[in-house]
């Protein structure tokens, strides 16, 4: 699929933030409400600039986090950003990690997905109007912002550009032996919140790309292999604060930069 570039971008770009990130001082951003068919209430869209981009933010889980990953109005946030006019949106997902390379501390902008959720109002397209409503998912995370993140990954050890994202249920955390089935899936990272976001964008012609916080190990998956470790919510809080300084520097960098 054909991106719109970013030099004729125009007041096209939304971050999404996950858990953790509710608000980025940063873009010194006004707050307007949004209606939108898929929703019983007004939603809030922070709109603001970057230098002199003009970029919109929306809190997947809420100003609060009040809303689980189960909960979330996917189909309402995608539709809002549609209506403002966004062609580009950057994610921001907290992760665990699968991968032995990708440890807790480490920014990961995956390629690929794998879809577990069920139940979920995952489509725009509840019914065909005479033609095959079907899009083309084989590369579900191209950006034309990706080449300036793979810039950024060059200078730091600490940022995987690549991989795969698993995307499960919760809002509980996995058993070891899901997350062993995850790795034998070829999954690299899990989480719970890219789908259907991702698919909803793509069916409204919209660009996504994630930037992926890895706060944990996923469930048996730590370093010491002796024995199964607990994953620790209060270290998980420590990992995403500290982490999140280094994505929002790196949205920064990928928003200004030529």
């Amino acid at each position: 699929m054909q991106w719109m570039t970013i030099d004729s971008m125009n007041n096209s770009v939304a971050i999404i933030g996950g858990s953790g990130f509710y608000h980025w001082p940063l873009l010194k951003a006004v707050s307007k409400t949004t209606l939108s068919k898929y929703a019983n209430e007004p939603l809030s869209v922070e709109l603001g600039r970057i230098a002199d981009r003009p970029v919109s933010f929306l809190a997947r889980h809420g100003k609060n986090h009040s809303i689980p990953p189960h909960k979330i109005n996917y189909r309402a946030n995608i539709d809002a950003l549609s209506q403002l006019g966004i062609k580009h949106i950057i994610a921001v997902n907290a992760v665990g990690g699968i991968n032995i390379n990708m440890a807790p501390g480490s920014i990961v902008i995956p390629d690929q997905i794998i879809d577990y959720t069920w139940g979920r109002e995952h489509t725009f397209f509840d019914e065909f109007n005479g033609e095959l409503d079907h899009i083309d998912f084989t590369s579900p995370l191209e950006s034309p912002f990706r080449d300036r993140v793979a810039q950024f990954a060059d200078n730091s050890d600490a940022i995987h550009c690549g991989g795969t994202y698993a995307c499960v249920q919760g809002p509980r955390l996995e058993t070891a032996a899901e997350i062993r089935k995850l790795a034998r899936d070829g999954c690299d990272l899990v989480g719970m919140t890219m789908m259907p976001e991702a698919a909803l964008a793509r069916e409204k012609g919209i660009s996504y790309m994630s930037i992926c916080l890895v706060c944990n190990w996923a469930a048996g998956m730590s370093i010491d292999k002796r024995a199964l470790v607990p994953i620790s919510i209060d270290e998980m809080k420590s990992v995403l604060e500290e982490g999140l300084t280094k994505v929002q520097q790196l949205l920064q960098y990928t928003l200004t930069s030529n």
